[in-house]
């Protein structure tokens, strides 16, 4: 069979030329929660994650229409999934509100204000009154099966390399509840996180490549948090990631954890899709056409009830059945690779599980594996049994009754669905870059408006007061750092912190320019790193300045700022000019040093003596932390270097 990987180069061979031949096309969905003390809706605490477990909740979901009398298909897929829902509630941090047994509050003013300003710096036009939508959701997620939404602008802009990258819109909404576990027909949430505000900021689908998807992602990440008015942390930002090739269909990877990890699944995606694509060719060109797949199903329990293949074998122990569909045509298609190490039998195994709860691996089998799981007895009476010709292919399933007759009816959706290339779905990202089917893709019937709730008018006077204290878009404001030659990393912390951001500015009005790349370095790693530690202060900007002031006269070595720096910021530390002459600098002529020397060649291990550059190395280190950095490199090394000198003279 051929190879369906031939335009697939490694992922960072990959050129421009070879996405764009590929028609590919990418778009972002980042999810932001806000900095708030209260939740969207309601007025509980935002914020507060806790195990406790005060009550709990069973519920059911079932669908329902929309305005115009439609089923939303994600809706009616969660509804097949026959999931019991259970909540775990901590009375702290939840309210009647989120269990849909009291009204909305009126919207949060401080979340609307942070995304207002945050709308502002994407370039948005902002809405004159805001629409409560609801947005249907049945997986559980959120109790009340709807989120409520707002769209606060449209039709914005970020800078992606060289060129401008369209912003769709961005919306305020409510956050959904935490998964605690997803076993079988039972699905278990906490709900300390579920109402939290959070921003929805969607592209255009013109991200070219899955670097410029990451690209997108880091400028987005960058301006929402130099605002300071963001949560940080595991969970606080979660990436949707769009992607379609030419002749296939918008998938969406919901909750990538990391900017990091798009590129690899962008990629693999693009990759599944194109295979595809080229499965659906081969399934047209056997006469199979659109949707018209042929197939037939038996219960092949007593066919295999005397298997010796593990999975099975505990299967029919526990009183399961065993069914088989027979796939006409699709010999040799389940065991094409769509991604890497991920062949096509792995689409109707996920199906499987998610839609008929079947989750224990493996959930199924085919006749195109390599692998003798049965014996080859029991596969012909198999195809017997199914009147399936050599072209055909079998897949079997086990289960309960009714998640039997279920994944059965599933692995003959899927494959109709093979016969017109790239469903339109929602797909989980994996931690190996591959990805696997969550949901299909809702459609425009999951929203229709929320009665709770009337319009909101966005005054003139509340736009004034945001726009009156916005700092430049994030991007920006690191064109100015790069300018002053401020290192990479010390950019993005400071931009992903405001407040160093403000130290740094009000430091260097009071210092030389030239003095920016020590200050940045000094800010972002430095008292960084003690801010992480208890019992430390705040630094005034003109201590600040003062120390910097006395490393360019010469007056404090480099060396000595971690020392300086500790002291500085501990809670008892004198004023800044007592801690500078403390840390001063000291010729080698210094009436301490000997002292330090002859104290430090003592310590230098007897195994170093007998390789002359380690001793040194190790006598320098020790002279710099003996000094505290009051002596510099260039003299902790020629002090060393005669130490050893007078020693061998003297032997």
């Amino acid at each position: 069979m051929t190879s369906f990987q031939q335009p697939f180069k490694p992922l960072a061979q990959m050129t421009l030329q070879d996405w764009q031949a590929l028609g590919y096309k990418s778009g972002l969905e980042i999810h932001q929660q806000l900095l708030t003390r209260r939740k969207l809706f309601c007025r509980c605490p935002a914020g507060h994650y806790r195990n406790k477990t005060d009550a709990q909740i069973l519920r059911h979901m079932r669908p329902t229409l929309s305005e115009m009398g439609e089923y939303d298909p994600t809706a009616l897929m969660e509804f097949k999934t026959k999931k019991e829902i259970v909540y775990l509630l901590d009375g702290d941090s939840v309210c009647t509100y989120e269990m849909d047994d009291a009204p909305p509050f009126e919207m949060d003013d401080q979340a609307l204000d942070i995304a207002l300003e945050v709308a502002m710096l994407l370039k948005l036009n902002l809405v004159g009154e805001l629409h409560i939508a609801r947005k249907q959701y049945l997986d559980g997620s959120i109790p009340t099966g709807f989120q409520r939404t707002t769209i606060l602008g449209v039709d914005g802009s970020i800078p992606v390399g060289e060129r401008q990258v369209g912003v769709v819109q961005l919306g305020l909404e409510e956050d959904s509840c935490r998964i605690v576990s997803d076993i079988g027909h039972t699905v278990t949430f906490r709900t300390d996180r579920l109402g939290m505000p959070l921003i929805e900021t969607v592209t255009y689908p013109e991200l070219r490549t899955p670097y410029e998807l990451k690209e997108a992602g880091e400028v987005i990440r960058r301006l929402v948090r130099s605002t300071g008015k963001v949560r940080t942390g595991h969970g606080a930002a979660r990436q949707d990631v769009n992607v379609s090739i030419e002749g296939g269909t918008r998938v969406e990877i919901k909750g990538v954890p990391s900017l990091k990890a798009i590129p690899v699944l962008a990629y693999n995606e693009a990759m599944r899709q194109w295979n595809l694509l080229r499965i659906r060719d081969l399934l047209l060109s056997r006469g199979i056409t659109r949707n018209q797949v042929k197939s037939a199903t038996i219960d092949a329990t007593q066919i295999v009830a005397k298997t010796r293949y593990v999975p099975l074998r505990h299967a029919l122990d526990r009183g399961f059945r065993v069914g088989a569909v027979k796939l006409q045509g699709f010999d040799g298609i389940l065991s094409q690779q769509i991604m890497p190490g991920i062949n096509f039998a792995y689409e109707f195994s996920e199906r499987v599980r998610v839609i008929a709860c079947l989750m224990e691996q493996p959930n199924i089998l085919h006749s195109d594996s390599l692998e003798r799981e049965l014996t080859y007895a029991m596969w012909q009476r198999i195809r017997r049994s199914l009147k399936a010709d050599k072209d055909d292919a079998v897949v079997l399933v086990w289960g309960g009754e009714a998640d039997l007759a279920c994944a059965m009816k599933e692995v003959v959706l899927r494959a109709n669905e093979a016969t017109m290339g790239v469903p339109s779905e929602t797909r989980q990202a994996h931690k190996d870059g591959t990805t696997g089917f969550e949901r299909l893709l809702p459609g425009a019937g999951r929203m229709y408006p929320d009665t709770d709730l009337p319009p909101k008018a966005i005054t003139d006077d509340r736009l004034e007061r945001i726009r009156a204290g916005i700092e430049p878009p994030a991007y920006e404001q690191a064109r100015d750092l790069k300018e002053l030659c401020v290192p990479a990393d010390c950019v993005d912390t400071l931009l992903r912190q405001p407040a160093l951001l403000h130290l740094f500015r009000q430091t260097l009005d009071l210092v030389d320019r030239e003095m920016a790349p020590l200050l940045s370095t000094i800010i972002a790693q430095r008292i960084k790193g003690a801010r992480r530690r208890r019992n430390t202060r705040d630094l005034a900007p003109e201590s600040l300045a003062a120390v910097l002031a006395a490393v360019a006269a010469g007056k404090v070595n480099r060396e000595s700022l971690f020392y300086l720096l500790r002291e500085l910021l501990s809670p008892e530390a004198p004023e800044a000019a007592r801690v500078v002459e403390r840390f001063h600098a000291v010729d080698a002529d210094d009436a301490s040093v000997e002292g330090w020397v002859r104290e430090m060649a003592s310590l230098v291990p007897p195994w170093y003596s007998g390789d002359a550059g380690v001793r040194q190395a190790f006598l320098a280190g020790s002279l710099l932390k003996q000094s505290q950095g009051r002596l510099n490199h260039e003299q902790a090394q020629a002090l060393a270097k005669n130490r050893l000198y007078n020693e061998v003279c003297h032997d």
